[in-house]
Formats: C-alpha cells, structure tokens, sequence
C-alpha cells in the first residue's frame, strides 16, 4: 500500500479504501457488482481522482476489484470471504487459541511481572543498572571503528557468533574465571536467558526431571518447567545447594545451579558441594547448567573460578553475560559448551534467530582485546561495593532485627524481616511503592509454600542507585516497617 499512503497524506485515501473494503465485505457491493467511477466518486467525496485512482488500484492489486482498460471496475470477491477484522473478531468470539503443549504450559504460567511504565522514583529492582556508568566513550570509540570497518557484504553470520568475539571470550574466561576452553566450544547468545531456554530445549523431553535451587531465579525455574519436565527443588542456604539432599531419582537429567553467587540468598558454593554435584552428575549422566550471571562482582577477594574450571567429566553448561557488567538492554551473553553439545547447539542458535547482532559483536570483541572492559568491571566494582557499604549502613538502622544476606558478591542482598511473615511481603512492598520506593518480595522465588519459620524477605538491588539514594528508599522502608510494627 505504499502508492495510497504515498499519494494520502491526509488519510484521504486511507478513508476510502476502508469504506469500499467494510462495503464489499458485508455485500453492499456484491461480487460482479459495478463499483463508481473514479471520476464520479472524487467528485461526490470531494477528493482528487488521483486519489480514488490510487485507491482502486489497491484494491485490485489485493484481489477485490477487476479493472481493465476502457472499462468500469467490477467486484472481484465474495463478501463472504473478506469479512472485515472486527466482523472477524466479532463472530469469533473468546474462544481459547490453539495451542501446543508447550503453548499451553506458557499460557498457564505466573511469571514475574515487567518493570513498570512509571518506576518508581527509588527503584531497588534486581538487574538494573545506572545508566550513568555505561562505558559511554569507550562503547563508542570501538562502535564507530566497526561501522566505518569495510565488509565485502552484509550477510548472515555464524551462529556460534563472531570469531573475534569467540576468541576474546576464551582469553576473557582464562584470566578472569579461571576457565580453559576452546573458543569453539563459545556460543554467543541473547543473554543468559537464552542460553537457559536453549538448555531446557534441548537437553529435557517431558516426563524427565530437573534439578533446582530453591530459592531461585523463576525466569529459569519458568523455561525448564515448559519443557514438561518435573521440578525436583532442592534446598539452598548459606553456602549454595545443600548437595546432600541432590536426588536420586532416575529421571534427573539436568540440575541449574548459580555456584558463585547462589540466586537470591548469595551462598558461593564450597569445593566439598562442587566435587559432590559434579559426581552426582556423572552418576546420572545428567547435565548441569551452570549460571554465573554476577561472578565478576566480588568485594574484598578475587572472584570464585567456575564451576566448568574443575569438570573433568565435560557435564557443565557455563552460562555467563555481560548484562550485569555493561547492560541487560545490550542482551549480549555467552556459553561454554561440552564439546558433544556444540554441534546441536548451534543448529538450534541458528534455528531460533540465525545469531546475535554481528556489530555489537565486533565492538565487545575490542573492548576485551583492548582491556576496556576489564577496567570497566574493576571500576564498577568499586562503585558497587560503596553503593553496598551504604545500604548495609542503612539495613543496621531498620527495626524489627532486619539484617542483610549473601553480602559478600553480587548486586543484591536479601533483607530479611524477622518481625514479618511471608504474607507481609506483598502488602509492605506496595506501602513502600505509594511512597515512590520499590523494592520486591522473596516469596516468588521459592518454588513451594514458605515454612513456618521463614521471615518476610525482600530482594534489594542496589547496582542502579546512587549512595544518596540508597539511604533515602531505606529510609522510607523504615517508616514504613515502624509505622507496621507499632501497628
């Protein structure tokens, strides 16, 4: 329709082709039937006949009217068959779509809900960032060298990703997370929530069971759980998955674990539990994805190595991304594959959306080889652990014996509330909200009911705020929680 809204800037045109579509559909103008002149019908609506012209060239090129030269213009279709969208809606309904089992596993499941339009003024939302420490200069310098880098064509590109990138990737990990690895064992994803979908399609069928933290990350619990797969949740605590409770149940084909910074309560897994789930996974021949979403953030001592660094028996997906260093909107992740699992991968990287943009690609390709990003990652760093300093200062002022865990890494705490019970958490956090601060409740990633003896929580990002205000939202939540408690 390019020639009517090219020739109907005012929508003109527009109008007069949706009435003579809505006329041949409920039959005013009945197959056969001799449709105006262009000439008659310009001067009834008062148009150009160029306009009319354009319009009924449209609807011949559609397949509604018959025109040839010299003679009028005739309709082509039956009324019955073009039913206008909303006579179409209109008769069809509420009826529930179609839909696979996969389909309908997503249409019945509670996910969390989208950050909101309006955020809130003091937002401790988990995964965001301050805009402010984006690399702005660096990003730049290296973005624009790639858009000026001369390519004999723009064509499709691997699915594995960038070779440059790949190759960076492989030296990154070694110096970084203690990884060895071949580069072609990289595969560059959308963000780590890729690579979890990816897993759970290809390495679990329905009626096979998964291994999971509980509490956990849901968006992962969600995608292993479309599979048709049972969840099998596993207790975590201080230190990570409890490793003594890992089922033995023949139907375990894949256990999700965040050794490095358990999701949320903030455990690193120790070396007795790593050896444990490692030699739980080679009896069961099963698989374990092995998600370091935040491992480069760890105050006070260098980051734990991966988990992948001590496999020996090639049963580890390592999983990592660089949302929580540069941006989550740049959706640039990447994984570590066992070498039989590379070939499989690929295929189905390439099936889903042929591979990751090829630029932004290049670009953190040169930040790595050129020690930008590294430099980057230590100065975040150190921005975050004042910006954790200054919310721990403020946890030590909240009644009600509230304290902070999984300090030691990341970029989030859970505060737990002794004083509350799990039911509390949603009514706080939206008392809290009126007041133009968001934080969120813990509940949602436990994949049970809670127990007795669990307190109300509360997941509490702090990566996109400023120290300031941290101590301001904190000091919100206090009123709030001594105004509950005096209550």
């Amino acid at each position: 329709m390019d020639q009517l809204q090219r020739l109907t800037g005012t929508g003109a045109g527009r109008r007069i082709y949706e009435l003579l579509r809505a006329q041949i559909a409920d039959g005013s103008l009945a197959a056969g039937a001799r449709a105006p002149s262009t000439r008659a019908l310009a001067s009834e609506l008062g148009v150009s006949r160029t306009t009319v012209t354009a319009v009924y060239e449209q609807l011949a090129a559609e397949g509604f009217l018959l025109t040839s030269g010299g003679r009028a213009a005739r309709v082509a279709v039956p009324p019955a068959s073009v039913a206008a969208p909303a006579a179409r809606s209109r008769r069809a309904g509420h009826a529930p779509p179609a839909l696979s089992a996969l389909g309908r596993r997503v249409a019945a499941m509670a996910l969390p809900a989208l950050a909101a339009d309006a955020p809130a003024r003091i937002d401790f939302l988990y995964g965001a960032l301050s805009a402010r420490d984006f690399p702005v200069l660096a990003w730049r310098r290296a973005y624009q060298a790639e858009l000026l880098r001369q390519q004999p064509s723009l064509c499709y590109a691997a699915p594995e990703g960038d070779a440059a990138l790949r190759r960076a990737l492989q030296a990154y990990l070694h110096r970084a997370r203690g990884l060895a690895c071949d580069a072609e064992q990289i595969l560059v994803v959308h963000g780590a929530q890729q690579a979890i979908d990816l897993s759970a399609r290809l390495l679990l069928d329905a009626g096979d069971a998964f291994v999971f933290e509980d509490p956990g990350y849901l968006m992962a619990r969600r995608s292993f759980e479309a599979t048709g797969a049972q969840l099998l949740a596993v207790t975590a605590d201080g230190h990570g998955l409890d490793t003594a409770r890992l089922p033995q149940d023949a139907r375990a084909r894949l256990a999700y674990v965040t050794p490095s910074h358990q999701f949320p309560l903030g455990g690193v897994l120790p070396i007795a539990r790593r050896m444990e789930l490692l030699q739980w996974a080679q009896r069961q021949q099963a698989w374990v994805v092995e998600d370091d979403y935040d491992g480069e953030f760890r105050y006070g001592q260098r980051p734990i190595a991966a988990l992948q660094a001590i496999d020996t028996d090639g049963r580890v997906l390592y999983v990592g991304t660089v949302s929580k260093a540069l941006s989550p909107q740049l959706r640039l992740g990447y994984m570590v594959l066992p070498p039989p699992l590379v070939p499989v991968f690929r295929q189905a990287k390439r099936l889903a959306d042929r591979h990751a943009p090829v630029l932004e690609q290049r670009v953190l390709a040169a930040l790595l080889d050129s020690g930008a990003y590294e430099r980057h990652v230590r100065r975040m760093r150190r921005a975050h652990e004042r910006r954790r300093a200054a919310l721990l200062e403020a946890v030590a002022q909240l009644p009600g014996g509230a304290h902070a865990a999984g300090t030691a890494a990341g970029l989030h705490v859970v505060l737990w509330l002794p004083a509350l019970r799990p039911r509390d958490e949603a009514p706080l956090a939206a008392a809290v909200r009126q007041r133009g601060v968001g934080v969120y409740p813990v509940s949602p990633l436990f994949a049970g009911p809670p127990g007795r003896s669990r307190p109300a929580g509360l997941v509490l990002g702090y990566a996109g705020l400023t120290a300031e205000q941290i101590a301001q939202g904190m000091a919100v939540l206090a009123a709030v929680l001594r105004e509950g408690l005096r209550g």
